[in-house]
């Protein structure tokens, strides 16, 4: 069949933006060694700040132009959605129910009685309230179990049949009685964290993407320039460095026990006017000795005879797996030999991704590229079979992997999200089957998760666990209602009724939760603070949701300048082990009119407790 277009080179990521994003300037020399905190002026991020104006955040996440050289279309008039490629039957029309957080109606206790008063004023008899009592009894019962019957809590829902529900609707009757707990991370003694060291940010003749970060026992890991660096957890010296023929263009989120990680880079070095080089270099990284395992390329797809390139890479059991626009490609951990390439004519289809980690799961695209057909397959990770598939539904043109074991993913449907999160709903899938669990609604206006658009494995701020999706809220005024008091919650979502359930945790005013991993039942998180306090980790039980203080920043202003330099829609943020990392994902050549008095741009800060 006729192929796609082949896609242009590789553009330059977008800038990451959005509250409290860094503007570049010239670093200090001494790149890769530690730095003392230098004195830095007044307000940083969580300072009160003028309202900001009403347009919006073009930062992280935004909505990306098609690649050039696509043509675009009209919109076209969207199609009823199809999981799976079923069409659904009707669906009873649900209860609209309120936004998160919007105030009710009191609602009268079941079973207590109001007198009862008779036109007139009068009162009725004793006897004929009685008969009034019960026929509203009756009524009562009736109207619940229609409600009930609507609200798709029935038998085919229970079993995950594919019915649909959405996740606006609270109370459903999981609480959180035997989740959470067996994480690893436990609080010191004494949680007061202290800095431990800093690295300035790298001179780069333009825009640089640095994303990637990964902790050892002894190494915090961090791409370079044309390079990888390994740098000590304690003191920040550099244990090791590893040149690249190229820059660092892709990096797992997932490492192997024994610390190695996959990655992606260019097979030359940039060198002006030409800023990129194709990412076709795909390789493994001994995280603890800082050696370069294996690396390869494979051509095929719409590559032809040309290097494949990818834009990310993942790990599953001991399959290394990359993904573009040229098509996908799985390597053997152990010595790098292909598995699977590319494919050329193959029905019109590449896989743009893969998600990573328990299992592996490819978002397979189709079709032509204004009205395109994407499917989540469930693969074998050693053969690349397809062990189950799920047709997204028509408009979404990408989708992103959130968890592979459960299977949850994300999508922009119709581009209707119009936040730039690239998040309007969640899609909870049976991995075996390939059926809708779930399909829970986002509501751009309510919920901050992101992901990336065209990336696979690129979402934040969504964690799964405990047969839940824990995602924040958007933030909004605390308890008092001035500005500077802003917060928000962790909110949980059941993945088999796509239903909130009672619990959430909430961040405290002055105070945002950035929810970071699970550890075991818990969930890992950032909570970024106000101007004038340092921000904590803390671990929050994934079935009460009570925290637990894990790390608290100092206050001092150096040190919370430096804290809050950088974007929290652009950083990576990692905790393990009473650690704490903030590293960039991507710098930019310095400004030419930086001021003296312009706040510091880090690389890599690091905070520690009990060390």
């Amino acid at each position: 069949m006729t192929q796609p277009p082949p896609p242009p080179p590789n553009q330059p990521p977008d800038p990451q933006g959005g509250f409290g994003a860094p503007t570049p300037q010239q670093p200090d020399p001494g790149y890769g060694y530690p730095q003392q905190p230098p004195a830095q002026p007044d307000p940083g991020y969580g300072y009160p700040q003028q309202q900001p104006p009403t347009q919006p955040d073009q930062g992280y996440g935004y909505p990306q132009q098609p690649p050039y050289g696509y043509p675009t279309a009209p919109q076209q008039p969207q199609q009823p959605p199809q999981y799976g490629g079923y069409q659904q039957p009707h669906q009873p029309v649900q209860p609209v129910q309120p936004p998160y957080g919007y105030p009710t109606q009191p609602q009268q206790a079941y079973g207590h009685q109001q007198p009862v008063a008779a036109p007139g004023g009068k009162k009725l008899s004793a006897q004929l309230q009685i008969v009034i009592a019960a026929v509203v009894a009756v009524v009562l019962i009736v109207g619940v179990g229609i409600w009930y019957a609507n609200s798709g809590g029935g038998d085919d829902e229970a079993k995950g049949s594919g019915g649909t529900s959405q996740g606006s609707a609270t109370g459903g009757d999981t609480g959180g009685k035997g989740l959470g707990g067996g994480g690893k991370e436990k609080p010191s003694a004494d949680t007061k964290a202290k800095m431990v060291f800093q690295v300035g940010q790298p001179k780069v003749s333009d825009v640089t993407d640095v994303s990637g970060s990964w902790i050892t026992d002894k190494a915090f890991v961090k791409p370079g320039v044309n390079s990888v660096v390994g740098y000590d957890v304690d003191k920040g010296g550099v244990l090791w460095t590893l040149p690249l023929t190229g820059q660092v263009c892709g990096a797992s989120r997932h490492i192997t026990k024994d610390n190695k990680a996959p990655i992606l880079f260019e097979a030359t070095k940039r060198v002006a006017p030409r800023y990129y080089q194709p990412c076709t270099e795909v390789g493994l990284v001994d995280l603890n000795t800082g050696k370069l395992l294996w690396s390869t390329s494979v051509t095929g797809g719409t590559a032809g005879d040309q290097k494949a390139r990818f834009s990310e890479v993942t790990l599953s059991g001991t399959t290394v797996a990359a993904g573009g626009t040229d098509g996908g490609a799985a390597f053997d951990l152990a010595n790098g030999n292909p598995r699977w390439k590319p494919q050329a004519n193959d029905q019109n289809c590449y896989d743009m991704g893969y998600g990573g980690g328990e299992g592996l799961v490819a978002v397979r695209k189709c079709g032509a590229y204004d009205s395109p057909k994407v499917l989540i397959q469930n693969l074998n990770p050693t053969t690349g079979a397809p062990l189950s598939q799920f047709q997204m539904p028509a408009g979404a043109k990408y989708a992103s992997v959130i968890s592979t074991k459960p299977l949850v993913v994300a999508a922009d449907v119709g581009e209707t999200a119009g936040d730039g999160s690239g998040i309007s709903d969640f899609f909870s899938i049976d991995e075996k089957t390939g059926k809708l669990k779930a399909k829970i609604t986002a509501d751009a206006d309510q919920y901050a998760a992101r992901c990336r658009a065209t990336e696979v494995e690129s979402c934040s701020q969504a964690l799964v666990g405990n047969g839940r999706l824990y995602v924040p809220t958007e933030e909004h005024e605390g308890s008092t209602g001035e500005y500077g008091d802003e917060t928000n919650e962790i909110i949980a979502f059941d993945l088999t009724t796509g239903r909130t359930v009672p619990e959430k945790a909430d961040a405290g005013d002055k105070y945002t939760y950035v929810p970071l991993r699970m550890d075991g039942g818990n969930l890992i998180a950032y909570k970024a603070p106000p101007y004038d306090q340092g921000g904590r980790i803390v671990s929050v039980d994934g079935g009460t949701m009570k925290e637990t203080l894990l790390l608290e920043n100092p206050v001092d202003k150096t040190v919370h300048n430096a804290e809050s330099s950088f974007s929290l829609n652009g950083a990576e943020l990692l905790y393990q082990d009473g650690r704490f990392f903030i590293s960039e994902t991507l710098i930019s050549k310095p400004r030419e009119n930086a001021s003296p008095n312009d706040i510091k741009e880090y690389l890599i800060v690091s905070f520690s407790v009990g060390h």
